[in-house]
C-alpha cells in the first residue's frame, strides 16, 4: 500500500519561500554587481585609451575663486571660503546620467595622495539629490555632491563646456589656500587621470 508524503505545514511553506526569495535576491545583486563592473571597465577602457580624441582646455587666471555655499546629497552644506587655508579642487560634470563623470569621481576618491596632501575634492552637478545619487551608489560615489542651480557654474564660467548647453562638461578648478584661482582644466574626453590630476595639483601648489 502506498503511503503519501504529508503536505508540508504552513510554517515550512514559509521557510521555503523566504529561502527561495533570498536566492532570488543573492542571484540578481550578483548579476547587478557584475554588470557595474562591466559598464565601469568599458568607461575606463574607452576614456583611458583615448578613443575619444577632443584635446583638453587648460589654463591659469590667478584671481580670487568666488565663495559659494552649496547644499550637498547628505543634507549638509558647504561654505568654499570654510575650506581655507586647505586647497581645494572644484570638479564640475554633465551630473545624472553621465556614466564617465561619476566615475571620475569614484576614482579619485580610491586615490590616498588628495588626502596626504590635503587637497579636498568637491564634485558639483546642477542636479537635485533624488537625480544624482542613483548613479553615486551604481558606481560606488561615496563623497557627497554639492548641488547647484547654475550660478556657481556661472560664476565659474563651466557652462556649455560639454556637450550640452547650459550645463558643465567635465573640468576641474584649483583653488589654494588663500582663496585664489590657480588653474583650471576641462576634459572633453570625459576623463583625467587621478594621477594627472594630483599632480598637476601638487605643482601648480608647489607641494611636490
Amino acid at each position: 500500500m502506498t503511503q503519501t508524503k504529508p503536505a508540508p505545514s504552513r510554517r515550512a511553506q514559509l521557510r521555503q519561500q523566504q529561502q527561495a526569495d533570498l536566492t532570488k535576491d543573492k542571484r540578481r545583486r550578483t548579476i547587478g554587481r557584475a554588470i557595474t563592473t562591466t559598464v565601469v571597465a568599458l568607461i575606463l577602457a574607452v576614456t583611458g585609451y583615448g578613443l575619444w580624441s577632443a584635446a583638453p582646455e587648460q589654463g591659469t587666471s590667478d584671481v580670487v575663486a568666488p565663495d559659494f555655499t552649496l547644499p550637498r546629497t547628505d543634507g549638509s552644506t558647504v561654505t568654499l571660503s570654510n575650506l581655507r587655508p586647505g586647497p581645494v579642487i572644484l570638479y564640475f560634470s554633465e551630473g545624472a546620467g553621465c556614466s564617465s563623470c561619476t566615475v571620475q569621481m569614484a576614482e579619485i576618491e580610491k586615490h590616498p595622495g588628495f588626502a596626504e596632501a590635503g587637497i579636498t575634492v568637491l564634485p558639483i552637478v546642477m542636479n537635485t539629490a533624488e537625480q544624482i545619487m542613483p548613479d553615486m551608489a551604481m558606481f560606488g560615489a561615496t563623497t557627497p555632491f554639492l548641488l547647484d542651480d547654475g550660478t556657481v557654474s556661472k560664476a565659474y564660467d563651466v557652462l556649455d563646456k560639454g556637450m550640452h548647453p547650459g550645463l558643465p562638461g567635465h573640468g576641474f578648478v584649483l583653488i589654494d589656500g588663500d582663496g585664489i584661482q590657480r588653474w583650471y582644466g576641462n576634459y572633453p574626453s570625459m576623463w583625467l587621470e587621478p594621477d594627472k590630476l594630483l599632480d598637476e595639483a601638487k605643482n601648480r601648489l608647489d607641494l611636490t
